[in-house]
């Protein structure tokens, strides 16, 4: 099992900032492995993992992720990819309007999933 190591005190306070700032009454804050994550439904939208920010996002808006400089697939285990989750580059993560137009594309996808039970 590999050794994860955790969100610095700076970026979960800026996850909690930011999610408080832009979330609606039906994402829910809970944590995953130790780790800040967001919910609507009972699906991930957003979290963080070590020093990474990652939002699921469409099969398009995936594509358009990737193609930025430092965005790359979320793998909590090196080599095991998690489908539509992307880290963001840190200097979009780093910029309210960037890190809000990806979270808000984040929530708008993760509403057309079926809810979870």
């Amino acid at each position: 099992m590999p050794k994860f190591v955790k969100s610095s005190p700076a970026l979960v306070a800026r996850f909690g900032e930011v999610m408080e700032r832009i979330a609606a009454p039906d994402v829910a804050l809970r944590l995953m492995f130790g780790y800040p994550c967001a919910w609507i439904g009972g699906n991930m939208l957003t979290g963080l993992f070590a020093e990474q920010w990652w939002v699921r996002v469409s099969e398009a808006d995936r594509d358009a992720l990737l193609a930025l400089p430092g965005a790359h697939p979320f793998e909590p285990m090196p080599g095991r990819a998690m489908g539509r989750y992307v880290v963001l580059p840190a200097d979009v993560a780093a910029s309210d309007p960037d890190l809000d137009a990806w979270l808000t594309k984040s929530i708008d996808f993760t509403r057309t999933l079926p809810p979870k039970r």
